[in-house]
């Protein structure tokens, strides 16, 4: 036997229903994909269920430029006066749309910042703390390794600053060193020379005697004066004659 007729007509039980759906559906996903690849056609399907939820399928990378593609293909041949009327109503679309996602974002900064937290429930409270605790762990990341790199900096200045410390200390030691070779040297110079200074050694306390010399006892004929003057002499040069002993 053949396969009946199936009247079109909308399937009151439920349970049929959402299978009949399931069955069809899958099957006319499964036909545009065929259909696009067997004759390499640029096909879109946009499915909504009786519960609002989209099924669709696209051959292309976005179904944003299959749309438009359609929508310029579409209005080409009208009026310029409603092309223009449909393009203020797409600009009011876009911006009606725009606006509800600024909305959207500000409401969401703001349960971030714990306020207005009322209207969520359970299920959006715990999306919150997961979005919190991902953000903390971020925060924390990145400042450990600011914090790490800043050490790594101050580690590499030290060694810089150490290195340059050693150099100091070592010019500093070798100028020490050689601060006192050169007091020495100029110290022995000026010893040296002034030995070199000093006048001869007077002889006349300590001439030899000779044969033909006799000693004189008694009275001297130089007088007191040229005495003194000749031990003063004496005196400055160093030496002391014995006689004055």
């Amino acid at each position: 036997m053949g396969r009946g007729r199936v009247e079109l007509k909308r399937i009151e039980n439920k349970i049929n229903r959402q299978v009949t759906f399931a069955k069809r559906r899958n099957g006319l996903l499964k036909k545009a994909y065929e259909l696009s690849v067997l004759c390499d056609a640029e096909v879109a399907l946009i499915i909504f269920s009786s519960r609002g939820k989209l099924y669709e399928f696209c051959s292309t990378s976005s179904m944003m430029q299959t749309l438009e593609k359609y929508q310029q293909c579409s209005y080409a041949s009208l009026d310029p006066m409603q092309s223009a009327s449909n393009h203020t109503q797409s600009n009011y679309h876009e911006y009606l749309r725009l606006k509800a996602r600024v909305e959207l974002l500000q409401r969401s900064q703001r349960n971030l910042l714990g306020e207005d937290l009322g209207t969520l429930n359970s299920k959006e409270l715990d999306h919150l703390e997961h979005q919190l605790e991902s953000s903390l762990k971020q925060i924390r990341s990145r400042k450990t390794q600011n914090m790490l790199d800043q050490l790594a900096d101050l580690q590499q200045k030290e060694q810089m600053m150490a290195e340059a410390n050693k150099q100091l200390k070592r010019k500093l030691e070798e100028s020490a060193a050689r601060i006192p070779i050169r007091l020495s040297w100029d110290n022995g110079g000026q010893t040296m020379q002034h030995n070199r200074q000093l006048p001869p050694q007077t002889e006349g306390f300590f001439q030899p005697l000779g044969l033909n010399s006799s000693p004189q006892f008694g009275y001297s004929p130089m007088g007191g004066n040229e005495v003194n003057a000749a031990a003063t002499a004496n005196n400055m040069n160093g030496f002391i004659p014995g006689w004055m002993l």
